[in-house]
Order: structure tokens, then sequence, then C-alpha cells
């Protein structure tokens, strides 16, 4: 299989591909075309597809596309220009082959998760973990498979998983070194953070917004779960429990990011701080490693208000 991170300019490619977005679309002229963007496990590249009047099939976004084209450069990327398309059919391809995934060892994340579970000292806030991630087999099954984003960062099979253990090992680093943090509930907080992303995005090979996702967001989402498990162990502090979910509430740091309140405890602070850090290394990360070995200047990044590169060796 000719894997999406291998292409090349100039390289001729006849292979399966997943069809994650599908838009028709017309050129200054009148003409309409396809914009596509085609995905397998190692990323995604922009496809068009000029000429719609012969040897294209008929396909919908989701679709598993066999495709004769070539690989071009637009504006510094590169752009997949299709000549043929077919849908497949079962049995052409195995679809773990186009599920972008993390590079982690997942049963070691998950290890270390609930390790982090068995150190804490609050009950409370333990058995509410543990009710979450260990008892409930079904939820941890979706849970380490889940993406924690649609596109932005961890955008694949495992990323929940793996952008939980890091902002978790941030707060751990930090309560250790800065006495003033309540270490169990910051652990806690950082663990549940991100937890209504399971009910925000589909799973894949969809991965985008559900309804609920659309309506209620996983900030919203992640409060309520935090809330009701809360309520449903014998004499959890009702203090302890607004406190934790004002944590999960604030996490994005500012109303602009969609958190419905500002940090107003030191631990809410900390969980926005280090969620923040981890968003922003991995979309950094993630930038570089779909450019390759390019050191050049990557143009403006809105994310980051700034033109970008590679460090240099």
């Amino acid at each position: 299989m000719r894997y999406i991170a291998d292409l090349r300019e100039g390289d001729v490619v006849k292979e399966i591909y997943l069809c994650k977005q599908k838009q028709t679309l017309k050129t200054k002229a009148g003409k309409s075309y396809d914009a596509l963007i085609l995905q397998d496990k190692t990323g995604t590249i922009d496809t068009k597809i000029w000429d719609l009047s012969s040897g294209i099939d008929h396909f919908e976004a989701m679709d598993f596309v066999c495709v004769d084209g070539q690989v071009t450069s637009f504006q510094g990327n590169l752009q997949l220009n299709v000549s043929r398309l077919r849908k497949a059919q079962e049995g052409e391809y195995v679809p773990a082959d186009y599920m972008p995934q993390t590079k982690k060892d997942v049963a070691k994340l998950y290890a270390q998760l609930t390790g982090y579970i068995d150190s804490m000292k609050n009950e409370y806030l333990k058995k509410l973990l543990k009710k979450q991630f260990v008892e409930d087999k079904e939820f941890a099954k979706r849970f380490v498979s889940h993406s924690a984003a649609k596109s932005i960062h961890h955008g694949f099979v495992g990323g929940l998983l793996e952008h939980t253990v890091s902002v978790t090992a941030m707060c751990d680093y930090m309560a250790a070194n800065y006495p003033v943090l309540n270490r169990d509930l910051l652990l806690c907080a950082a663990m549940m953070h991100d937890i209504g992303k399971i009910y925000e995005l589909s799973p894949f090979p969809t991965n985008d917004y559900t309804d609920d996702g659309q309506l209620l967001g996983h900030i919203y989402m992640g409060a309520k779960i935090a809330s009701d498990l809360a309520d449903g162990i014998d004499g959890f502090p009702a203090r302890l429990k607004s406190e934790l979910c004002h944590c999960i509430l604030s996490h994005h740091g500012e109303l602009e990011y969609g958190s419905p309140k500002k940090p107003a405890l030191v631990e809410a602070v900390a969980l926005s701080m280090a969620d923040n850090t981890d968003a922003k290394l991995e979309t950094f990360t993630e930038i570089l490693d779909n450019n390759g070995d390019n050191t050049e200047w990557l143009g403006y990044n809105r994310l980051f208000e700034s033109n970008i590169r590679k460090t240099g060796v």
C-alpha cells in the first residue's frame, strides 16, 4: 500500500483511500469539480477531480475509493489530482489501514492512567475515577480508542487517552512542585477534563461532531458526567463535587475559548495551563510531521499567530 505520508510530488498513484470529505465546487469559469480530503492512517491529502465527465463513478464522503492520479504541489502543499475513481468493494481494503493512530503503546498509556488513580489518597475521588475508567468496561474500551479532536490536535485513534495521560502527567509534576495544589483534585480533574469528548465526537472512521456535540459540547457533558458519578457515591462531599466540576467547566481558560467559567481555583488554573500546553505542542508537532523534512518557513499559522518552521540542526 502507498501510504499518504510517503507520497512525493510527481508520484503516479493507483491506491485505495478513505474519502473523508467531498465538496462539489465551481471554477471561476463556472466548471464543476470535486474537492476531496483523502485519508489513511498516516495522514490526509488535499485531492481534486477536475474532470467529472468520464472515469469517475458515483461515491460519497466516508466511502473507500480506488483512485488513479498524480501528486502535484500547490502553494507549497501536496495535492492529488485524480483522473479515475471507483468505489472500493469490501475485501479490497483493511479498515485499520485508514484510521490514524497514536504512535504510543495504548496498553502502557492505560496502565499509566490507572496508576495515577491507584496513587490517590482521597477515597471519594479515587472511587469516582475507578467507577469511570476501571469498572465501566464498555466505557474504557471506547475511551482508549477515541480521538481528542476532529482535526486540531490528537485527532486519531487513541488520541483522547494520549492527551489525557499527558495532561495528567503535567499536573502531577505541578502538584509535586507547588504545594498549594491539591494533587488529588487536580489529577482527578485532569483525567476527567475531556471525558465528554466520548459523546461530542463520533467514533472512527467518521470522527465528526454528534448532535449532542453540536448542541451541548464536551465541557458541559464532562461536568455532567462528573456530577452524576459523584451523586452515585454515598457521602461524596458537595463542595468537592463543585470544585471538580468547576475545574472541568473552566479548563479552556477563557470564555472566548468555550469555557462557561474562568478558573477560580488554583487547580483549575493549573489544569487549563496543562491542557493548553499539551494541545499546542501536539498541534505544532503534527504540523511539522505533515511537512516531512521541510526546514523552510511554513507560512503564517493562525493558532500560533506567527510564521513557523522546524528547528534547524
